[in-house]
């Protein structure tokens, strides 16, 4: 039995309702395993994840969702990857997808299951190894270059780990250079070249917690927001919706029977 209101390297979504989210910020690579329900992947429902399938995201600025229930509800199980994780898969001449999509088949279903089941029993130095084991055994059955999955925006990433350090904190662009030892100008310059600014990871860091905590909780809404570093909740319910195309409110009730 998984112990309550501690660290886990896995995440549960799920919902009752059809939940459509736009420019969902994927900060780091994350395979979503869809135990009931569906879940399409772009703006013209690209891909399809059905009950009993996979797909494994790279890291990515924005992307848009729906998550189907078929039945009863929408299930999934999320497990986030870091960066340094895709160091340990050697180089293969095989292609790099862009997403990788396929069933669940027994050998993962049964890595899943050792994943899960240890989370509560292993020290959390040791999570990453159980994340490679997951990504070595993908790249051996799918033969794929999944190593260059994890984009190494390196600027982008830095600044997105230090806003992340401390949601609360009013983190200003010149304070970032400094951390990063770099001049204001070119901290933007070097940002827009990589296509993104200050602002757009700061927004993409707290809302995608924000997010995150909506799916995974039941926390107040005006609590999330605090935690997420908005002073007024209304401030944080416009910026919410302006991002991902609903309020916090409505994507709550989606997890919620009538």
């Amino acid at each position: 039995m998984l112990t309550k209101n501690v660290a886990l390297p896995f995440a549960v979504y799920s919902s009752f309702k059809k939940q459509t989210l736009s420019n969902v910020p994927i900060a780091k690579p994350v395979l979503i395993c869809v135990l009931e329900g569906t879940k399409f992947i772009g703006a013209d429902n690209d891909v399809q994840c059905d009950s009993g399938s996979f797909v494994l995201l790279p890291n990515s600025p924005s992307i848009h969702l729906r998550n189907i229930p078929r039945g009863t509800e929408y299930f999934a199980l999320l497990i986030e990857f870091e960066l340094s994780d895709f160091e340990c898969l050697p180089s293969l001449d095989g292609p790099t997808p862009g997403i990788l999509q396929a069933d669940i088949n027994e050998a993962l279903q049964q890595c899943l299951i050792q994943f899960v089941n240890c989370a509560n029993f292993i020290p959390k130095p040791l999570w990453a190894s159980r994340r490679q084991e997951i990504l070595l055994l993908l790249q051996h059955q799918y033969n794929h270059n999944l190593r260059n999955m994890a984009s190494h925006l390196e600027l982008s990433h830095q600044v997105h780990r230090l806003i992340s350090a401390d949601l609360n904190a009013e983190i200003s662009s010149q304070l970032l250079a400094d951390k990063l030892a770099l001049s204001e100008s070119t901290l933007r310059r070097k940002l827009r070249a990589e296509g993104t600014s200050v602002q757009d990871i700061k927004d993409r860091v707290k809302l995608g917690v924000a997010l995150h905590m909506i799916q995974t909780s039941f926390t107040p809404i005006g609590v999330i927001a605090e935690r997420c570093g908005y002073q007024s909740q209304s401030r944080f319910t416009d910026k919410f919706k302006q991002r991902f195309g609903l309020t916090p409110t409505a994507l709550r009730k989606t997890r919620m029977l009538d």
